[in-house]
Protein backbone atom coordinates (compact mmCIF):
# COMPACT_ATOMS: atom_id res chain seq x y z
CA UNK A 1 0.00 0.00 0.00
CA UNK A 2 0.93 3.58 -0.53
CA UNK A 3 0.63 6.24 1.78
CA UNK A 4 0.25 9.39 1.38
CA UNK A 5 -0.77 12.21 -1.30
CA UNK A 6 0.14 11.71 -4.77
CA UNK A 7 2.94 14.46 -5.65
CA UNK A 8 1.39 16.57 -8.00
CA UNK A 9 3.67 17.63 -11.32
CA UNK A 10 4.90 21.04 -11.83
CA UNK A 11 3.18 22.59 -14.54
CA UNK A 12 1.91 26.24 -15.12
CA UNK A 13 -0.98 27.91 -16.82
CA UNK A 14 1.09 29.07 -19.52
CA UNK A 15 2.15 25.63 -20.48
CA UNK A 16 -1.87 24.37 -20.25
CA UNK A 17 -2.39 27.39 -22.18
CA UNK A 18 0.53 26.22 -24.86
CA UNK A 19 -1.50 22.83 -25.09
CA UNK A 20 -4.69 24.00 -25.83
CA UNK A 21 -3.66 27.08 -28.79
CA UNK A 22 -2.04 23.63 -30.68
CA UNK A 23 -4.80 21.46 -30.49
CA UNK A 24 -7.34 24.19 -31.69
CA UNK A 25 -4.89 26.06 -34.41
CA UNK A 26 -4.61 24.43 -37.37
CA UNK A 27 -0.76 24.41 -37.55
CA UNK A 28 1.48 25.42 -34.76
CA UNK A 29 3.06 28.88 -36.48
CA UNK A 30 -0.54 29.96 -36.00
CA UNK A 31 -1.24 28.68 -32.19
CA UNK A 32 2.91 30.86 -32.00
CA UNK A 33 1.02 33.45 -33.66
CA UNK A 34 -2.43 33.51 -31.52
CA UNK A 35 -0.68 33.50 -28.58
CA UNK A 36 2.19 36.14 -29.69
CA UNK A 37 5.15 33.74 -28.80
CA UNK A 38 7.88 32.48 -31.35
CA UNK A 39 7.49 28.66 -32.41
CA UNK A 40 10.28 27.82 -30.35
CA UNK A 41 9.63 29.28 -26.88
CA UNK A 42 5.91 27.16 -27.99
CA UNK A 43 7.64 24.20 -28.54
CA UNK A 44 10.45 24.71 -25.54
CA UNK A 45 7.30 25.09 -23.41
CA UNK A 46 5.48 22.04 -24.60
CA UNK A 47 8.50 19.92 -24.54
CA UNK A 48 8.80 21.12 -20.35
CA UNK A 49 5.19 20.47 -20.03
CA UNK A 50 5.65 16.66 -21.49
CA UNK A 51 8.94 15.94 -19.58
CA UNK A 52 6.88 17.10 -15.95
CA UNK A 53 4.06 15.04 -16.94
CA UNK A 54 6.03 12.02 -17.77
CA UNK A 55 3.27 10.94 -20.78
CA UNK A 56 4.06 11.55 -24.41
CA UNK A 57 1.84 14.25 -25.79
CA UNK A 58 2.86 14.35 -29.55
CA UNK A 59 4.31 11.95 -31.87
CA UNK A 60 5.59 12.76 -35.61
CA UNK A 61 3.38 12.40 -38.83
CA UNK A 62 6.33 12.32 -41.55
CA UNK A 63 7.23 16.20 -41.12
CA UNK A 64 4.18 17.21 -38.97
CA UNK A 65 3.75 16.88 -34.82
CA UNK A 66 0.43 15.07 -33.89
CA UNK A 67 -1.42 15.36 -30.60
CA UNK A 68 -1.32 11.89 -28.84
CA UNK A 69 -4.32 9.95 -27.30
CA UNK A 70 -2.73 11.47 -23.59
CA UNK A 71 -2.35 14.51 -25.39
CA UNK A 72 -6.57 15.04 -25.75
CA UNK A 73 -7.18 13.92 -22.58
CA UNK A 74 -4.53 16.54 -20.90
CA UNK A 75 -6.33 19.10 -22.92
CA UNK A 76 -9.37 18.04 -21.56
CA UNK A 77 -8.39 18.52 -18.10
CA UNK A 78 -6.12 21.85 -19.34
CA UNK A 79 -9.38 23.55 -20.41
CA UNK A 80 -11.28 22.93 -17.33
CA UNK A 81 -8.37 24.14 -15.34
CA UNK A 82 -8.01 27.37 -17.46
CA UNK A 83 -11.81 27.84 -17.17
CA UNK A 84 -11.39 27.66 -13.05
CA UNK A 85 -8.45 30.06 -13.36
CA UNK A 86 -10.53 32.55 -15.07
CA UNK A 87 -13.43 32.36 -13.02
CA UNK A 88 -10.77 32.84 -10.20
CA UNK A 89 -8.88 35.96 -12.12
CA UNK A 90 -12.58 37.40 -12.29
CA UNK A 91 -13.20 37.39 -9.15
CA UNK A 92 -10.26 38.58 -7.84
CA UNK A 93 -10.74 41.53 -10.15
CA UNK A 94 -14.03 41.70 -8.08
CA UNK A 95 -12.35 41.54 -4.88
CA UNK A 96 -10.10 44.63 -5.71
CA UNK A 97 -12.79 46.68 -7.12
CA UNK A 98 -14.93 45.74 -3.84
CA UNK A 99 -17.43 44.49 -4.92
CA UNK A 100 -16.77 40.54 -4.25
CA UNK A 101 -14.98 39.04 -1.00
CA UNK A 102 -15.54 39.81 2.56
CA UNK A 103 -15.84 42.79 4.62
CA UNK A 104 -15.90 42.67 8.04
CA UNK A 105 -16.77 46.09 10.15
CA UNK A 106 -17.29 46.71 13.71
CA UNK A 107 -18.93 49.95 15.04
CA UNK A 108 -19.92 51.19 17.74
CA UNK A 109 -24.06 51.09 18.54
CA UNK A 110 -24.47 54.92 17.80
CA UNK A 111 -22.82 54.45 14.53
CA UNK A 112 -24.37 51.42 13.76
CA UNK A 113 -28.39 52.69 14.99
CA UNK A 114 -28.09 56.55 14.82
CA UNK A 115 -25.81 57.24 12.03
CA UNK A 116 -24.83 54.99 9.67
CA UNK A 117 -27.35 51.84 9.45
CA UNK A 118 -29.36 53.19 5.98
CA UNK A 119 -26.28 53.86 4.33
CA UNK A 120 -25.12 49.96 5.72
CA UNK A 121 -28.00 48.75 4.13
CA UNK A 122 -27.80 50.39 0.58
CA UNK A 123 -24.29 49.18 0.56
CA UNK A 124 -25.34 45.72 1.14
CA UNK A 125 -27.55 45.88 -1.54
CA UNK A 126 -25.63 47.11 -3.86
CA UNK A 127 -22.43 44.71 -3.41
CA UNK A 128 -24.97 41.28 -3.42
CA UNK A 129 -21.75 39.24 -3.84
CA UNK A 130 -20.05 41.17 -0.77
CA UNK A 131 -19.45 38.92 2.37
CA UNK A 132 -20.64 42.36 4.71
CA UNK A 133 -20.60 41.18 8.66
CA UNK A 134 -20.86 43.63 11.37
CA UNK A 135 -20.63 43.49 14.86
CA UNK A 136 -21.47 46.57 17.28
CA UNK A 137 -19.78 46.62 20.52
CA UNK A 138 -17.54 49.11 23.02
CA UNK A 139 -14.70 50.83 20.92
CA UNK A 140 -11.86 49.71 22.21
CA UNK A 141 -12.61 46.45 21.88
CA UNK A 142 -13.58 46.77 18.40
CA UNK A 143 -10.01 48.55 18.12
CA UNK A 144 -8.26 45.05 19.65
CA UNK A 145 -10.22 43.18 17.19
CA UNK A 146 -8.95 45.20 14.72
CA UNK A 147 -5.52 44.53 15.55
CA UNK A 148 -5.94 40.92 15.54
CA UNK A 149 -7.07 40.63 12.37
CA UNK A 150 -10.85 40.10 13.07
CA UNK A 151 -11.80 43.47 11.64
CA UNK A 152 -11.19 45.04 8.93
CA UNK A 153 -12.45 48.15 10.02
CA UNK A 154 -13.51 49.66 12.87
CA UNK A 155 -15.99 52.86 12.94
CA UNK A 156 -15.57 53.85 16.67
CA UNK A 157 -14.35 56.61 19.14
CA UNK A 158 -11.04 58.52 17.85
CA UNK A 159 -7.81 56.93 19.06
CA UNK A 160 -4.50 58.17 19.32
CA UNK A 161 -2.70 54.81 18.73
CA UNK A 162 -0.55 54.93 16.02
CA UNK A 163 -1.01 51.30 15.17
CA UNK A 164 -4.00 52.33 12.94
CA UNK A 165 -4.95 54.95 10.18
CA UNK A 166 -7.91 57.17 11.08
CA UNK A 167 -10.41 58.88 9.13
CA UNK A 168 -12.64 61.58 11.05
CA UNK A 169 -15.96 61.23 10.13
CA UNK A 170 -18.05 63.34 12.86
CA UNK A 171 -18.47 65.38 16.02
CA UNK A 172 -21.40 64.88 18.70
CA UNK A 173 -22.25 66.19 21.19
CA UNK A 174 -22.16 64.69 24.52
CA UNK A 175 -24.71 66.66 27.39
CA UNK A 176 -24.80 66.03 31.32
CA UNK A 177 -28.42 64.08 32.10
CA UNK A 178 -29.37 63.76 35.64
CA UNK A 179 -32.91 64.73 37.56
CA UNK A 180 -35.24 67.77 36.37
CA UNK A 181 -35.10 68.91 39.84
CA UNK A 182 -31.17 69.61 39.80
CA UNK A 183 -31.49 71.58 36.12
CA UNK A 184 -28.97 74.25 36.15
CA UNK A 185 -27.18 73.35 39.47
CA UNK A 186 -23.31 74.00 40.00
CA UNK A 187 -21.30 70.89 38.65
CA UNK A 188 -19.75 70.42 42.45
CA UNK A 189 -23.06 68.69 43.43
CA UNK A 190 -23.33 66.21 39.94
CA UNK A 191 -23.43 62.65 40.51
CA UNK A 192 -23.29 59.72 41.59
CA UNK A 193 -22.71 58.83 37.86
CA UNK A 194 -24.13 55.87 35.88
CA UNK A 195 -21.64 55.57 32.80
CA UNK A 196 -19.40 52.86 30.82
CA UNK A 197 -16.91 50.81 32.02
CA UNK A 198 -13.52 51.11 32.74
CA UNK A 199 -11.64 51.12 29.45
CA UNK A 200 -14.04 52.84 27.46
CA UNK A 201 -12.67 56.13 25.59
CA UNK A 202 -16.04 57.55 25.77
CA UNK A 203 -15.67 57.06 29.92
CA UNK A 204 -12.09 58.65 29.69
CA UNK A 205 -13.69 61.56 27.76
CA UNK A 206 -16.35 61.98 29.94
CA UNK A 207 -13.71 61.85 33.27
CA UNK A 208 -11.60 64.19 31.85
CA UNK A 209 -14.36 67.08 31.44
CA UNK A 210 -16.27 66.47 34.16
CA UNK A 211 -12.96 66.99 36.59
CA UNK A 212 -12.49 69.96 34.32
CA UNK A 213 -15.39 71.67 35.48
CA UNK A 214 -15.30 70.57 38.93
CA UNK A 215 -17.64 68.11 38.86
CA UNK A 216 -17.12 64.79 41.48
CA UNK A 217 -16.75 61.46 39.25
CA UNK A 218 -18.12 58.90 41.92
CA UNK A 219 -19.36 55.59 39.79
CA UNK A 220 -22.23 54.02 41.44
CA UNK A 221 -22.84 51.35 37.88
CA UNK A 222 -21.72 50.72 34.39
CA UNK A 223 -22.43 49.41 31.25
CA UNK A 224 -21.60 49.79 28.00
CA UNK A 225 -25.19 49.98 26.55
CA UNK A 226 -26.95 53.92 26.27
CA UNK A 227 -30.12 52.52 26.63
CA UNK A 228 -29.90 51.45 30.32
CA UNK A 229 -27.06 54.41 31.57
CA UNK A 230 -30.80 56.58 30.24
CA UNK A 231 -32.80 54.04 32.23
CA UNK A 232 -30.95 54.44 35.46
CA UNK A 233 -31.62 58.27 34.91
CA UNK A 234 -34.74 57.73 34.78
CA UNK A 235 -35.24 55.96 37.25
CA UNK A 236 -33.58 58.37 39.64
CA UNK A 237 -30.52 55.37 40.28
CA UNK A 238 -27.73 58.42 38.96
CA UNK A 239 -26.51 61.23 36.76
CA UNK A 240 -24.50 60.28 33.01
CA UNK A 241 -23.18 62.34 29.89
CA UNK A 242 -24.77 60.62 26.77
CA UNK A 243 -24.92 61.75 22.94
CA UNK A 244 -27.83 63.93 22.51
CA UNK A 245 -28.83 61.55 19.62
CA UNK A 246 -28.96 58.76 22.45
CA UNK A 247 -30.08 60.06 25.34
CA UNK A 248 -33.30 62.01 24.37
CA UNK A 249 -35.04 59.35 22.21
CA UNK A 250 -37.62 57.02 23.59
CA UNK A 251 -38.57 55.97 25.96
CA UNK A 252 -35.88 57.71 27.97
CA UNK A 253 -36.31 61.17 26.48
CA UNK A 254 -33.90 62.62 29.03
CA UNK A 255 -33.80 66.11 29.05
CA UNK A 256 -30.38 67.54 29.83
CA UNK A 257 -29.14 69.50 32.93
CA UNK A 258 -27.83 72.34 31.08
CA UNK A 259 -28.17 73.55 27.35
CA UNK A 260 -24.35 73.51 26.26
CA UNK A 261 -22.95 70.24 25.92
CA UNK A 262 -20.23 69.00 28.43
CA UNK A 263 -17.99 67.93 25.31
CA UNK A 264 -17.68 66.36 21.98
CA UNK A 265 -16.44 63.66 21.08
CA UNK A 266 -15.25 62.41 17.33
CA UNK A 267 -16.25 59.22 15.88
CA UNK A 268 -13.40 57.71 13.55
CA UNK A 269 -12.99 55.13 10.69
CA UNK A 270 -9.89 53.14 11.45
CA UNK A 271 -8.06 50.55 9.77
CA UNK A 272 -4.68 48.85 10.41
CA UNK A 273 -1.61 51.13 9.65
CA UNK A 274 -0.84 49.14 6.01
CA UNK A 275 -1.11 48.89 2.75
CA UNK A 276 -3.48 46.48 2.63
CA UNK A 277 -6.96 48.12 3.09
CA UNK A 278 -9.53 46.09 1.83
CA UNK A 279 -11.19 47.96 -1.08
CA UNK A 280 -14.13 47.23 0.15
CA UNK A 281 -13.62 49.18 3.08
CA UNK A 282 -12.24 52.04 0.98
CA UNK A 283 -15.36 52.46 -0.44
CA UNK A 284 -17.53 52.11 2.64
CA UNK A 285 -15.61 55.15 4.50
CA UNK A 286 -16.06 57.11 1.78
CA UNK A 287 -19.87 56.53 1.40
CA UNK A 288 -19.90 57.75 5.55
CA UNK A 289 -17.85 60.76 4.71
CA UNK A 290 -20.25 61.52 1.72
CA UNK A 291 -23.18 61.00 4.15
CA UNK A 292 -21.80 63.57 6.98
CA UNK A 293 -20.81 66.30 4.74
Amino acid sequence: MISGKAKLPDISITQLEYLVAVQEAETWAEAAANLGVSQSALSQGLAELQRRLGVELFGWNGRRRIPTSFAHEVTSHALRILSLTSDLSGWTDRVRAGVAGKLRVGMIDAAAVDYFGEILRQFREEKPELDLHISVGPSQQLLDALTAGKLDLAICVATNDPNFTITPLLEEDLYVYGPLTMRNSPAESWGPWVTFPNGSLTRELIRNALFAVGAPFEVIAESNQPEVLSEMVRIGMGWTVLPEIQAQRPPASLVPTHDRPILKRTLVAATRDNDLTNPAATQLISRFLNETK
